[in-house]
């Protein structure tokens, strides 16, 4: 089994689009104003936006992309005017990440792993 596709909630799929396609992601189906669903850059996955009345309540939606050169591509996305809500940072599961919401609140991390992204020192099964 391979993930293929992640579809999240937006109020406005008009807005979501340019913020998306800033990320670096490619629009391939364009079924405005109820669905929209572009192409990673990297990869074979798809993801998707689908319009909805309301937003989910709570926590909401986390949502990762792997970027091999992640303190570049934030510097590059923080010139294209994207603001985030935490820089590149290395964090203690051994990944380094930076956090940002899209225009509806669902958090994005953008984050580079390596090895450790599935094979972290306390993987199941690792013989110390």
């Amino acid at each position: 089994m391979n993930l293929n596709q992640i579809t999240i909630p937006s109020l406005d799929l008009t807005q979501s689009v340019p913020f998306y396609e800033k990320l670096g992601l490619k629009l391939i189906v364009d079924a405005r104003p109820h669905y929209v669903r572009f192409e990673c850059p990297d990869g074979n996955s798809t993801f998707s936006i689908h319009l909805v009345e309301a937003l989910p309540k709570g926590d909401g939606i986390y949502i990762y992309f792997e970027c091999e050169d992640l303190d570049a591509h934030v510097n590059e996305l923080i010139q294209k005017g994207i603001n985030f809500d935490q820089e590149p940072a290395d964090q203690s599961w051994l990944w380094r990440e930076a956090r940002l919401k899209d225009l509806d609140g669902n958090q994005l991390i953008l984050y580079y792993a390596g090895e450790n992204r599935l094979n972290p020192p306390w993987r199941v099964g690792n013989q110390n």
